[in-house]
């Protein structure tokens, strides 16, 4: 080898100057990329729906925590230019996908609770209209009946009251159906509960059982500041719900108990029955998810919207076999 070819020392430290150099730079940008890569997984796992990443061989490149527990879902995507629904275990997901050279982006959004609201608005509204219709007919029916009442034979009254009782409960549907399309608006007086507990007594008659039930209400009078025609339907309605229960119970007789206290905010009731337990306390506020045979799912729904618009609140308790608190605000 000649001179010329041979490496100087200080050409050889120059090499190995830019060695380390490039060496250094080629971590930066390692650890850049990490960095980068890190950033990324954090914002796929950040966002509310289910993101895949898919490679041209269809594995999957990267997805988030979301995406890990739909894995069964991503086998029912398809990729479309069009965003669609599809339903998988009882839900549903709105699918999205956009792809960028040798990726394809799939995100899927839980979109079940959006699709339940705008069923329940176009339930709501196909209620009303309906309720509107038969109001007319089922006022005339109630009219009619009271004027029978007083002309028939009295053999045949019962059968009279059995129409008026039934006229009585498609009224209650009426009332709650369009209430429930409209919202609650207070119209706060000032009355005794003994008022209450007059008209409350009166629905219970209209709305008629066949077992020995037993009614203990609070015998204490006191005054509340509420809308005295929404209170009556809240306490009417859990009375009817009670009497349901107990009628559906193998027991012949029954309980249904009111009782009642006071503290520095609150009106609070606790209403319980002897009868059946309820079903699925999952959907119990749910509109029109009814946990009995009869009724429209509304009372319940209708019972704690009233409660909130006093300031209040209704809950089911789990301190007896089945017990609901009522609070009111003073």
């Amino acid at each position: 080898m000649s001179s010329q070819d041979m490496i100087t020392p200080e050409e050889l430290n120059l090499l190995i100057e830019q060695t380390y150099k490039v060496e250094g730079e080629f971590n930066e940008l390692k650890a850049s990329y990490t960095h980068l890569q890190n950033t990324i997984e954090r914002v796929v796992e950040f966002l509310p729906n289910a993101i895949w990443i898919i490679d041209e061989d269809s594995s999957v490149f990267l997805q988030n925590s979301k995406a890990r527990e739909l894995l069964e879902l991503l086998r029912l995507i398809k990729l479309k230019n069009d965003d669609y629904e599809v339903a998988f275990n009882s839900r549903f997901y709105l699918i999205k996908s956009s792809s960028y050279r040798d990726k394809t982006m799939i995100s899927a959004t839980d979109i079940t609770e959006q699709k339940r609201k705008e069923n329940l608005a176009t339930m709501g509204q196909m209620a009303a209209h309906l309720s509107h219709e038969i109001r007319n007919p089922i006022g005339s029916i109630s009219l009619l009946s009271s004027t029978l009442k007083k002309r028939v034979m009295p053999e045949n009254i019962p059968i009279v009251e059995e129409i008026q009782k039934s006229v009585y409960r498609i009224d209650r549907i009426i009332k709650a159906t369009l209430m429930f399309s409209k919202g609650i608006e207070i119209n706060r007086t000032k009355f005794l509960w003994s008022e209450l507990m007059d008209s409350i007594d009166m629905s219970i008659g209209y709305y008629g059982y066949s077992k020995e039930i037993n009614f203990i209400f609070p015998q204490v009078d006191f005054e509340l500041n509420a809308d005295k025609d929404l209170l009556e339907m809240l306490f009417s309605n859990f009375v009817a719900n009670a009497i349901d229960a107990i009628e559906a119970d193998d027991s012949d007789e029954g309980v249904v108990e009111i009782s009642y206290e006071r503290d520095e905010g609150y009106h609070k009731f606790s209403i319980y029955d002897s009868g059946v337990e309820v079903d699925n306390r999952a959907e119990l506020f749910e509109a029109f998810k009814s946990t009995k045979l009869k009724g429209n799912g509304l009372g319940l729904v209708l019972s704690r919207e009233i409660a909130e618009a006093h300031g209040g609140s209704v809950e089911l308790m789990d301190t007896k076999k089945k017990l609901f608190e009522i609070k009111i605000a003073l």
